[in-house]
């Protein structure tokens, strides 16, 4: 059966608080690149303080509050009068969901009635196990939850992907130049990528690792709307599970009127949560997006959404989620986590991953992954492109968190963005001067690859490039001798890790583009007392040998 869905102006005003919502969404995506020297934007991190789910699940696994995550008490005092009007009205994904939703109704044209599945109980079961997994600790819940899904979904593959489209397309047409009569192509092209360069991109094309899985994981959510319209907020979504819990007895429900209902089920077939609005006494509260089709489509003017006061019984149905099936979830969520924490990363102590060097600010890292969401935000503000999500590098536990990669970017020595961006402080606001005082890790040197210590050829890019005050990197003259027998005086580079802050502006400039002659790694950062090789009062007297190997610093530091 094909319907024509009436609308109403409640409709339309929903729709465009949607639209404006997602397109704010997009825009402080947009807006958390900056150029180097700025200051991050407060409403940057909007919709990760209305997310009542990322407050709730913080607060459990680290015992503290965020005052910016107070604002999610806004939602859930929505949610008790309103009900899940969040899911149909504010949240970003959903309003993606419900776009491709529109999409499958164009190509379908058959509408069934639906209603109520079991399959509906998921939601609850994955809200259940996150929750209990955030009390000991595993702040997963930024995997799936709508927020920083979808932010990280945009950040490391929808964005790098339309900006490679744009770019490359309107450089192969300036190219080839084509033409269509007496026009160019390029006429038209050339307005439309100075646009996107100027006012959308602004800034150099950003690439991560992992973004394809990311990316392919968003797209099979987003497809999953063309086996049913909003299939994730239907049965996975935990945030939904949770808003679902909360809107049980909403102070507005639907009223459906016996004497003029002919109980055609009209309303069934354009409601997108199978919500049974045409079941009398039998509506689903904790499924009803408020998106008020139900009520547009009723011919006979059957069906309204009325104030009642909360504490009255309300005549609706319920999802069956039993006592024993919320245990069974508990006790699931504790058998994820020792998955999660089986392997060694998963210890708070050794070892230290050399790959994984956080960014500067991040908090020791038991409590820096009880508080990531995983959300990208800080990559996204990253200048240089450094910031990437992580795979194993902290063990399952911390898969998607940040950590830099010098050899992609390196940390700017006047940026501070990543903790001014961060919703969840699990990176600590810092002023430039304190981030410039810590250390993030240690840069040693291949002296195998090195030019002056293995080639006896002249190179200072990496002594050049250091951005410390007092150069981290000096230079030892040292006489070698060439293949010829000659003698020649070149200068050798050594680290001193009394200075190195391990920002990685070595190992990016490095003239070895493979694989870097000097690299960085997590060594002699200051979260983790215990990851010390320098020991303390070891001598840091300036190099004078001639030896051809350096560790950690360089000879002159091995105690």
């Amino acid at each position: 059966m094909k319907l024509r869905r009436p609308r109403s102006w409640v409709q339309w005003l929903r729709k465009l608080c949607q639209g404006f919502c997602l397109v704010l969404f997009l825009w402080l995506v947009l807006a958390a690149r900056f150029g180097d020297g700025k200051s991050a934007s407060p409403l940057l991190s909007l919709f990760f303080d209305l997310d009542p789910l990322v407050f709730l699940s913080t607060f459990l696994s680290t015992h503290a509050i965020t005052k910016s995550l107070l604002f999610a008490l806004i939602t859930i005092v929505a949610t008790l009068l309103l009900g899940r009007v969040f899911c149909g009205w504010v949240c970003p994904l959903g309003a993606a969901h419900a776009l491709a939703g529109w999409f499958r109704a164009r190509r379908k044209g058959r509408i069934v009635a639906e209603t109520r599945s079991p399959w509906q109980r998921v939601k609850y079961i994955t809200f259940t196990a996150f929750i209990v997994m955030a009390a000991f600790g595993v702040h997963w819940v930024g995997i799936l939850d709508p927020m920083p899904l979808f932010y990280r979904s945009v950040t490391t593959g929808v964005l790098p992907a339309a900006q490679y489209a744009v770019e490359d397309t309107s450089t192969y047409l300036y190219r080839a130049d084509p033409r269509v009569g007496g026009v160019r192509a390029t006429a038209f092209s050339e307005p439309v990528y100075q646009f996107f360069r100027d006012k959308v991109f602004q800034v150099a094309r950003q690439s991560f690792d992992n973004g394809t899985l990311i990316s392919l994981l968003f797209i099979l959510i987003v497809a999953l709307n063309f086996v049913k319209p909003r299939f994730w907020c239907r049965y996975i979504c935990p945030l939904g599970g949770m808003l679902g819990a909360l809107a049980r007895r909403p102070v507005m429900r639907l009223h459906n009127d016996p004497k003029t209902c002919k109980s055609c089920g009209v309303c069934a077939m354009n409601c997108p949560a199978a919500a049974q609005p045409d079941k009398q006494g039998d509506w689903l509260p904790t499924e009803c997006f408020g998106c008020w089709n139900c009520v547009a489509s009723c011919k006979q003017g059957s069906l309204s959404f009325r104030f009642e006061p909360p504490f009255t019984k309300a005549e609706t149905g319920a999802i069956d989620f039993s006592r024993r099936m919320t245990l069974a979830a508990g006790i699931g969520g504790l058998a994820a986590i020792g998955g999660l924490r089986v392997a060694p990363q998963g210890r708070d102590k050794q070892p230290f991953p050399d790959t994984l060097i956080r960014p500067p600010g991040a908090r020791k890292e038991r409590e820096f992954v009880q508080r990531c969401l995983s959300c990208g935000v800080c990559m996204r503000a990253c200048p240089t492109n450094g910031l990437q999500p992580a795979s194993l590098e902290a063990g399952l536990e911390g898969l998607w968190t940040p950590r830099l990669v010098p050899k992609i970017g390196y940390c700017h020595f006047e940026c501070n963005l990543c903790g001014q961006v961060c919703p969840t402080e699990a990176i600590q606001k810092l002023t430039v001067p304190e981030k410039k005082q810590l250390k993030i890790g240690l840069a040693t040197f291949d002296t195998s690859r090195c030019l002056p210590h293995n080639y006896g050829r002249e190179c200072l890019v990496c002594e050049e490039h250091c951005p410390v005050p007092k150069k981290a990197i000096y230079l030892v003259p040292r006489e070698t001798t060439l293949r010829d027998g000659t003698k020649k005086t070149i200068k050798v580079p050594y680290v001193d890790p009394d200075l190195c802050t391990g920002c990685g502006l070595c190992e990016w400039s490095c003239v070895f583009q493979d694989r870097a002659a000097i690299r960085v790694t997590s060594a002699n950062e200051s979260r983790h007392p215990n990851n010390q090789p320098i020991l303390p009062g070891a001598y840091s007297g300036a190099a004078t040998g001639t030896s051809g190997t350096s560790g950690s610093g360089g000879d002159p530091y091995g105690g």
